[in-house]
């Protein structure tokens, strides 16, 4: 009896010992793993908060550089900009055009409103009060175009904005540092609005250091501060700038509310910074859960079951064991999945900056200075729509590459019903579909002025070629624009002359030539097929995109 009584005491010990560290195991880790999984989820969300920031930044200066203000004032300055702002898709609640006018100009800017069947012309206050403007001794910023125009927007027109509490003094810090500037947090539309801020844009005279007025771009706050829904790990607020005890909350539903902290209540667990608007601001999570009374729930069950189960040793042995296996092989599988999708913002942020600069390189050799604005903006479009399908048809095959023949799409190449294609249908890689998809815009875009003397148009023939095996494989491209000359065809643009020269073959490591023949305009490239095809990009990207191995 004694001696069972030991063993069972023994048992016992062992059994509270092996317990006790199973839920101090339990504990340990489920705390860690809910640490770095809301750390992650914090980092992702500010990341994505900054981007979408930089992204309506972009849009102001973009928006700003297309502007080309006028030697009069206009009702409908926004017209050549509509299209361009929308296919940013930045979610803006209105765009506005600011015009900065002397005394001398208020009577022709009413005027113009007037012509533009505004209901109310008038130069007025920003409360839409009567405003004495016979003594003005300096120019006053007055709104004269919005989109989208309805009946609320358009009421706003005529309004001088430089006496407003909030956006008149962005205006003077974005005239005084020549930059996009961002207002504090103002109700958008009507005084019980929606709760947004305000980007503004200067834009100055062309040729001049005089400012014309300013672009402006209005977002609600809560599609700028990415909020979450109830399922998320946290809950994100903004650090209100006019009060540093407030803080700017928005539900699911995008409705934004300001609340005072009392000196009670609990400080975010994390703090981060984004820029937006040449400023600060600051992010602060709250954790929806609380980790450690969770994890000490779950070290009590630990326990309950080990001291239900000491009488069986080698059971308790077996599920402590495959406790810590478990929970091991589940921090392993979260870190591969951090490290992958660290991989992969890695890769996004890489593919995403290169696509963003050449639209830079487009757009500033497009609308280069002197150049017919309507013809300069019908290449803009059509270059960017180039790239716009080829970044979808790389998205449909997950950057794997894109069908040679997928880049002469009529949606994407001009006059393509007109354009015999032969060759083999080659898988390209990234890098090229996007210089080869602009090459193929470019030739085609000049193509459809090349009139014979006969009146006919010219017949185009795209041919390529893969020549020789393994590492000497090279590729070779022709086109011929048929019942074309040089005295027919319209000159390549400066722009087309870099593209096709230097730049197409520079990025595929290759050569190029253009010439006229008799009946004939002929454009060649050879390129070694390794940087054609770039198999180390396709194989870093399927490592990437590869699904994680399931625990088992």
């Amino acid at each position: 009896m004694v001696r069972l009584g030991f063993i069972i005491g023994f048992v016992a010990i062992i059994g509270v010992l092996l317990s006790g560290l199973a839920a101090y195991r339990a504990h340990d880790q489920e705390l860690t793993i809910d640490r770095i999984a809301l750390s992650r989820a914090i980092d992702v969300n500010a990341s994505l908060v900054q981007d979408r920031l930089t992204e309506r930044e972009l849009l102001a200066r973009v928006a700003s550089g297309l502007f080309r203000s006028p030697a009069t004032v206009r009702a409908n300055m926004l017209q050549p900009l509509r299209a361009s702002i929308y296919a940013f898709k930045t979610d803006f609640v209105v765009t506005g055009w600011v015009a900065r006018l002397q005394q001398s100009e208020i009577p022709q800017a009413r005027a113009a409103l007037a012509s533009a069947g505004f209901v109310n012309p008038q130069i007025r206050g920003f409360d839409d009060k009567p405003r004495d403007l016979s003594a003005l001794d300096k120019p006053i910023d007055v709104l004269m175009d919005v989109e989208p125009q309805n009946a609320e927007t358009a009421a706003f027109l005529g309004r001088s904005l430089d006496l407003q509490p909030i956006l008149g003094p962005m205006f003077a810090r974005a005239m005084q540092t020549r930059t996009s500037v961002v207002s504090d947090p103002i109700n958008l539309l009507r005084p019980d609005g929606p709760i947004g801020v305000v980007l503004a844009a200067p834009v100055f005279q062309e040729g001049t250091e005089t400012l014309a007025g300013f672009v402006t771009f209005s977002y609600k706050l809560a599609s700028l501060m990415l909020t979450n829904d109830e399922l998320s790990l946290f809950s994100v607020v903004l650090k209100d700038p006019r009060n540093a005890a407030s803080e700017l909350i928005a539900d699911d539903r995008g409705n934004v509310t300001s609340r005072i902290r009392q000196t009670d209540d609990p400080a975010p667990l994390v703090l981060r910074t984004v820029t937006f608007g040449g400023r600060d601001w600051t992010l602060g999570y709250y954790p929806k859960t609380n980790a450690v009374e969770r994890a000490r729930k779950l070290a009590a069950a630990v326990a309950a079951i080990g001291f239900a189960l000491t009488s069986i040793l080698c059971g308790l042995f077996g599920y402590v064991a495959y406790n810590n296996l478990r929970l091991s092989r589940e921090i392993q599988v979260r870190i591969g999945f951090e490290r992958r999708l660290t991989a992969v913002i890695d890769e996004l942020n890489h593919r995403v900056k290169n696509i963003l600069a050449v639209i830079q390189s487009i757009v500033t050799r497009t609308l280069r200075h002197g150049s017919d604005i309507e013809v300069a903006r019908e290449l803009l479009i059509g270059r960017i729509h180039a790239m716009s399908n080829v970044v979808s048809l790389l998205s449909e095959s997950q950057w794997q590459g894109v069908k040679l023949k997928g880049l002469f799409e009529a949606r994407a190449i001009p006059h393509a019903d007109r354009i015999a294609v032969n060759g083999p249908d080659i898988t390209v890689s990234a890098r090229a579909a996007q210089s080869l998809s602009l090459l193929f815009f470019e030739l085609a875009s000049h193509s459809d002025e090349g009139l014979s003397l006969v009146g006919k148009h010219p017949n185009i023939v795209a041919h390529w070629e893969v020549d020789g095996e393994g590492a000497d494989a090279s590729f070779h491209f022709r086109w011929e624009e048929f019942n074309t000359s040089a005295a027919t065809r319209r000159e390549d643009s400066d722009f087309g002359i870099i593209l096709l020269d230097r730049v197409a073959p520079e990025a595929l490591g290759g050569l190029s030539k253009r010439y006229f023949t008799d009946v004939s305009y002929v454009y060649e490239l050879t390129a070694p097929m390794d940087t054609v095809v770039d198999m180390s990009e396709r194989d870093r990207t399927t490592q990437i995109s590869a699904p994680l191995t399931p625990m088992k």
